[in-house]
């Protein structure tokens, strides 16, 4: 028999290891945690309540989210964000790069708009999110689940041409996130990408809410692929709500409506844990809250955050 949630929240939080000054991690949220998905879409949070509440949370980093949600002209949103204690981490950006040739020019002005306002922004990080294989709102199939070979090259190819022109241009990391309902998912495709791009072009976003999603294990993977690690996304499943979409095959975005992606510590994974890994690689790295809740009352995001930032705190973070 499950324990009740207030019983399984407990015991996240009294397992965590005595706290750990995580000198090395840079807490931030996101407009995902807001639930922003789109640059305007009628369910979602006005732009300036979402950098006033995320300033009354206590976070001092951000990322843009998708681009067009936060003002473009950098004059306006660096007054924005600096009135309120703010910067930016890193722009956020979508690709289909397993696609080949065919699609890289449309791909360099979609990369080149949102790295431009990130670096211009002062951020040292792009997060590239391969193309969904179906669609996060409808859950309609796009294409095949897997990748050919040929694609698979192309995806390691062009991802490596685009850190090395992201970087040449505009002296910003990639780093690429792997997310449910795309080509890189699991342990198994993870490693397989990590394994075929350069590691001095092609660094990771690992998000521990999508990667317990597809089944992977965060601290193992810092662990073993710790040089690659270059960004972190601190989410979590509702284990329980997992294995019924697991179960039925439902599609992410319907999945993130049931709350499968839920408020820390009451998931998976533990994130003391993951951050201490972190803090072992000796490096300084953005750790960006992101807790998927598209659509939600606008009411619901301030208490969360606050809440979370809390956590994290007692966490050493």
């Amino acid at each position: 028999m499950t324990p009740p949630l207030a019983i399984r929240t407990l015991a996240a939080m009294t397992s965590l290891s005595p706290q750990t000054s995580l000198s090395r991690i840079r807490i931030g949220s996101a407009p995902d945690s807001w639930g922003v998905w789109f640059p305007d879409d009628p369910q979602q949070v006005p732009w300036q309540r979402f950098l006033d509440e995320v300033a009354q949370s206590g976070y001092e980093w951000i990322e843009l989210g998708p681009y067009g949600y936060l003002p473009t002209d950098p004059a306006v949103l660096t007054e924005e964000t600096s009135r309120r204690g703010l910067k930016v981490s890193a722009g956020t950006v979508f690709t289909g790069l397993h696609h080949g040739e065919a699609v890289w020019e449309k791909t360099w002005a979609h990369v080149a708009d949102n790295a431009l306002l990130a670096q211009a922004m002062g951020a040292s990080h792009l997060v590239v999110i391969p193309s969904f294989w179906r669609d996060d709102k409808t859950g309609e199939v796009l294409e095949p689940d897997t990748l050919t070979p040929e694609q698979w090259r192309n995806l390691s190819s062009l991802t490596e041409r685009l850190g090395r022109r992201v970087r040449e241009e505009y002296g910003l990391r990639i780093v690429v996130h792997p997310h449910a309902d795309t080509h890189i998912d699991s342990e198994e495709n993870v490693v397989r990408f990590l394994d075929g791009t350069d590691s001095s072009l092609v660094s990771l976003c690992l998000d521990t809410g999508h990667y317990a999603y597809c089944g992977g294990d965060s601290v193992k993977l810092i662990e073993t692929y710790g040089e690659r690690i270059g960004y972190l996304h601190l989410k979590q499943v509702d284990p329980e709500i997992l294995a019924d979409v697991r179960a039925n095959e439902v599609p992410f975005g319907p999945a993130v409506a049931r709350g499968v992606m839920c408020e820390p510590p009451a998931g998976v994974p533990a994130l003391g844990p993951v951050l201490e890994a972190a803090q072992k690689l000796d490096v300084d790295l953005f750790a960006i809250v992101e807790q998927d809740m598209y659509p939600c009352e606008p009411d619901r995001p301030l208490p969360i955050a606050q809440r979370t930032r809390a956590f994290l705190r007692s966490c050493g973070a």
